[in-house]
């Protein structure tokens, strides 16, 4: 790790002066769209769990400002991107390539995402159709009325006449 550091360093103070110009006083530092797209794509390997744009380390800060300068000598987002996992790790590329093993990657959760709507569909429909062949059908709906057994009509005829005996208005 030190020596990757060191070649990191090197190539800092290699990059030619003309990308490393800072800006008029007054004038605000812009930053180059390849670069930027790049430190976007990237996760810091100086702050573990954060992306490189939002690394507050020195380290970040330098490899922001190697992206800077690398986009300033044409290399592209892919290219940039590329040289810092090279120097790094795979594990660094904030988004899975679109080829080989990454490309299950984007693939996979949306296959879940549909299975598990296909498997809520099916037992939505399969809960309603239980539920409308165990309903019971209204008597005057043509079919046939289910009866109450004798025991539990009484309770229920009790149950409604005390109901009404409390509904009573007292005057």
């Amino acid at each position: 790790m030190n020596a990757r550091l060191a070649v990191l360093l090197l190539a800092l103070v290699a990059a030619p002066a003309a990308a490393q110009t800072p800006p008029a006083s007054g004038e605000a530092i812009t930053i180059h769209p390849e670069a930027k797209a790049a430190i976007d794509g990237l996760w810091s390997p100086y702050c573990p769990g954060m992306m490189l744009a939002t690394c507050t380390s020195p380290g970040g800060a330098m490899l922001r400002d190697s992206a800077q300068s690398w986009a300033l000598q044409g290399l592209s987002r892919d290219s940039i991107i590329q040289r810092v996992v090279a120097e790094y790790g795979e594990k660094y590329r904030a988004e899975p390539r679109a080829s080989g093993t990454g490309l299950l990657a984007w693939a996979i959760p949306p296959v879940i995402v549909l299975a598990g709507l296909g498997v809520v569909g099916v037992v939505l429909a399969r809960r309603r159709r239980g539920a409308l062949a165990a309903a019971p059908t209204p008597s005057g709906a043509g079919g046939p009325a289910q009866a109450l057994p004798a025991q539990d009509e009484a309770r229920l005829k009790a149950a409604l006449k005390e109901l009404d005996e409390q509904e009573e208005p007292v005057f």
